[in-house]
């Protein structure tokens, strides 16, 4: 049971081992770190000695604060909190390319870019993929194609359709893979009428909904005790 807020635990996580690169190179203060649009940027945690438990199965938490600053939010502070309970994590913040006329050629850039890091990391297991926003796009056309452990998609947007053009540059067809693994949809009660209505993967039985209070909670104590009970849940 969590026995302080998590922005307390967020701020309390000591990955036992922690690597950080950009594309320019090594970075060693990644705290500090700023993402743009012409560098993709990704730092590894590991588990510390002082973990309950080492997770075999690795956490990758996908986002590109270029492409939607709402991506990124929490993922930090996920990634350190969930290295402490034993699962190596990795956060990805993709760069945006600069050159694609479309939307499939700019998921394609991401997919392809994604795949390239996590191959990097010559983990044996397939990873769960974990978004929130528009980075759900980027997970969802990821999995599309590869494996993975699990997938949770954090307030994504109900359709490719409603998406805003300012954050795609053409329509982008929906996906439409079928859920061969473990899948779950965390909202915000506010969020949950619109993805009720519109979202066809909150409609599919085979995928698990998460509700929380609002978005604080999503980051908060409620939201990492929600996720860590639905990777218990499926055997992660």
């Amino acid at each position: 049971m969590l026995n302080q807020s998590f922005g307390r635990l967020g701020s309390l996580a000591r990955p036992h081992v922690v690597t950080a690169f950009s594309l320019g190179g090594l970075f060693f203060n990644p705290t500090r770190h700023s993402s743009t649009s012409t560098a993709t940027a990704y730092l590894l945690r590991t588990p510390p000695s002082s973990a309950p438990r080492e997770v075999p199965t690795p956490l990758v938490f996908v986002s590109s604060s270029a492409l939607d600053a709402n991506s990124r939010n929490g993922m930090s502070a996920f990634a350190s909190w969930y290295a402490e309970r034993g699962y190596t994590c990795l956060e990805i913040d993709l760069a945006r390319p600069q050159d694609v006329q479309t939307s499939e050629a700019l998921m394609n850039h991401y997919e392809a870019e994604l795949s390239s890091h996590i191959r990097t990391l010559a983990i044996p297991f397939a990873p769960v993929i974990v978004s929130r926003a528009a980075g759900t796009l980027l997970a969802q056309t990821y999995i599309s194609s590869h494996p993975a452990a699990g997938l949770l998609l954090i307030s994504p947007p109900p359709s490719n359709a409603t998406v805003s053009r300012a954050l795609l540059p053409t329509p982008l067809p929906e996906f439409d893979f079928e859920a061969r693994f473990p899948v779950a949809v965390m909202c915000t009660e506010r969020e949950q009428e619109k993805l009720r209505s519109e979202s066809r993967l909150w409609r599919d039985p085979g995928v698990d909904r998460i509700v929380v209070k609002d978005e604080e909670a999503i980051t908060g104590q409620e939201g990492v005790t929600r996720i860590e009970q639905w990777l218990d849940e499926i055997g992660i």
